[in-house]
């Protein structure tokens, strides 16, 4: 069975600055499909966002974001756990930061226990310990943090559900005529260093974190589909159906 790990970012689970559950019910449907098909582990973001509801706390410094993602955090997983449960499965909070990826031992543990859970037919919920690694709640949206998962611990491809739906040939906010590329085999350096524009302020990503993320899994011969999370037709089609009729796969020839 092959494995895969699935990231969604902050602003497809959210509107505004409230977490939009009929997207996660969604989302969650995708999820318990995927399963009967593949092992999976999903990296989810939105701790923060799911703060704002409980608390009136501002995201004014970095703090600040942390305690937000503190008092969100297990908001987040009690929707996971609601609706997951609807679908017969358990799930799993896992706390990571990239920095755990760069000792050896932390690396075996973590992917001793994501193993496990895997094999037990347990859903891993992985998302950035903000607590003591700051950097996804700054800049990155927990888009390389999902790229080490896919490595480390062994998956055959990530899958990017955001709110960015592909990699077009020229930025789709400036030109009309801008297409999706369907496949994209290297990156140049002039593409891994544009200037970072996020997709919403409710998250920190933009195209180059994902770009980065896609690297990092290109030169270590991994594969990463980076697609629409707001309309999943185009990831369910590519990942349920065998079939790309949008998004964009990164991979070597």
């Amino acid at each position: 069975m092959q494995r895969i790990v699935i990231k969604v970012g902050s602003h497809v689970l959210s509107d505004e600055n409230t977490i939009s559950e009929s997207r996660i019910e969604q989302l969650c449907q995708f999820l318990a499909d995927l399963m009967q098909r593949y092992q999976v582990i999903l990296v989810s973001s939105g701790a923060i966002t799911a703060g704002r509801i409980k608390s009136n706390i501002e995201k004014t410094s970095v703090v600040n974001r942390q305690m937000l993602a503190a008092v969100g955090q297990p908001h987040l997983m009690s929707i996971y756990e609601k609706i997951m449960q609807k679908h017969s499965i358990i799930t799993a909070q896992v706390l990571l930061t990239a920095a755990d990826f760069d000792s050896r031992k932390s690396t075996g543990y973590a992917k001793n226990l994501i193993d496990g859970l895997l094999n037990n037919k347990i859903l891993p919920i992985i998302n950035e310990n903000d607590a003591t690694g700051i950097a996804e709640i700054v800049f990155g949206d927990n888009d390389r943090l999902s790229a080490y998962a896919a490595h480390f611990f062994n998956a055959d491809l990530l899958v990017i559900l955001s709110d960015i739906d592909g990699y077009y040939d020229k930025n789709p906010s400036e030109y009309k005529d801008a297409k999706i590329q369907l496949e994209i085999n290297e990156l140049s350096e002039k593409e891994l260093s544009q200037t970072v524009k996020t997709g919403s302020k409710m998250g920190t990503g933009g195209i180059t974190t994902k770009l980065k993320a896609a690297e990092f899994l290109l030169s270590n011969n991994r594969q990463m589909y980076l697609a629409s999370g707001f309309d999943l037709t185009a990831a369910r089609s590519f990942l349920l159906e065998n079939k790309q009729i949008g998004g964009t796969i990164f991979r070597k020839k």
